[in-house]
């Protein structure tokens, strides 16, 4: 990584291509800070497996996690801006609402974000999504979530505003080791597809290798969540909002194409491909929400890893290596918090104060708060 010029200051290395790699990646770019990012397998980030929604109150998240969801929530709009300015493509953001289902108005009123939804009897959901399942009798509107088709778009758009904006790139580049000197960051060890080794020098780093994140810092309590996936071609408006019930959810994109996810299988570790009883599932979870859309065809099956840790809050900021900064464990929130994670962590490479809202929040999300005594 040494240049020629030796007074040439050195990149910061982003640790995984995926979603939250790319944008910590534009978010420094755009700050005219050298970047060169590390991917392994980009097929293989979380952020193509996604459904991409945008849902920190469906999700009846809780505590610092719904305030951090809250704050990237509003952060989307700017953030998908500026990646659709540096990029000139659409990231197929779109306000839909979501529609939470429930069995009983009881059910419905003790939901953690109850308060923050619009109370649907049974025949107000039937509006929002006519055709669903007789069994749920109540629901929450949460008019301000939304989704981004992360899969076809974001992706593609945050890749091309990163290249805009002169990020470096090295595919097929896994990271094996993690290097110090004075108790500091000085490089990595990497092994590329070739099965060539090599050591890159470094002074500055941002971990974001989503389920894998722990497999270089084993201090990390970082684990995978397996998630299966698909996708059916609906008519054209036959749904409008997202139904997003108990373990199975609907995404409709504008086109029609609707995602359906995902499956939560926390013992199956780093196995992968899809699973009869995955799919199964699925099939099973769709027909319990909205029967109709059983008979719309099949497009797309797929499979992905969830970085999760013990309680399902990401890690950030500052990591057990001086140097080394982290933004993983995002589980089922990284498209979500990609924006507000960028933003962050690119005033901490940066040594500028994080803005009030996010520093305030910070302390949650601290690698050692589950070593530290209480």
């Amino acid at each position: 990584m040494t240049a020629s010029d030796s007074s040439a200051p050195q990149p910061v290395l982003i640790l995984g291509g995926g979603l939250m790699g790319l944008a910590v990646a534009h978010q420094l770019a755009r700050r005219g800070i050298p970047v060169t990012v590390l991917s392994r397998r980009r097929n293989e980030a979380a952020g193509f497996v996604a459904a991409g929604m945008l849902a920190p109150h469906a999700e009846g998240l809780e505590g610092a996690l719904l305030h951090l969801g809250q704050i990237s929530l509003r952060r989307i709009p700017s953030w998908v801006a500026q990646i659709e300015a540096d990029s000139g493509l659409p990231c197929g953001l779109r306000s839909t609402g979501i529609v939470v289902p429930f069995h009983s108005a009881d059910e419905r009123d003790s939901y953690p974000t109850a308060a923050l939804g619009e109370h649907l009897d049974r025949e107000q959901l039937v509006q929002e999504l006519p055709g669903i399942n007789s069994a749920w009798r109540a629901g929450l509107l949460f008019a301000q979530d939304g989704q981004i088709d992360n899969r076809r778009q974001l992706m593609r758009a945050l890749e091309s505003a990163c290249v805009d904006r002169g990020v470096q790139f090295q595919e097929g580049v896994e990271v094996l080791e993690l290097f110090t000197a004075n108790d500091h960051l000085s490089g990595v060890h990497t092994r590329d597809s070739e099965g060539r080794e090599a050591t890159l020098t470094c002074e500055r780093a941002v971990l974001c290798s989503g389920a894998w994140s722990g497999q270089l810092l084993p201090q990390l309590p970082v684990f995978p969540v397996k998630g299966q996936m698909l996708s059916l071609q609906s008519p054209r408006g036959a749904l409008r909002r997202v139904i997003f019930g108990p373990g199975i959810y609907l995404v409709p994109r504008e086109d029609g194409l609707v995602v359906v996810g995902a499956t939560s299988e926390r013992n199956a570790s780093f196995s992968e491909g899809l699973t009869p009883q995955g799919q199964t599932t699925l099939k099973q979870g769709i027909a319990s929400l909205l029967p109709e859309a059983e008979s719309w065809p099949p497009m797309e099956r797929w499979w992905g890893f969830r970085p999760c840790t013990p309680d399902e809050r990401p890690l950030l900021g500052i990591s057990p290596i001086p140097g080394l900064l982290l933004a993983c464990g995002h589980h089922r929130n990284g498209v979500l918090m990609a924006g507000a994670t960028s933003e962050l962590i690119a005033d901490l490479v940066a040594e500028n104060q994080p803005k009030n809202d996010l520093a305030k929040l910070l302390p949650n999300f601290i690698w050692d708060r589950f070593t530290a005594p209480n």
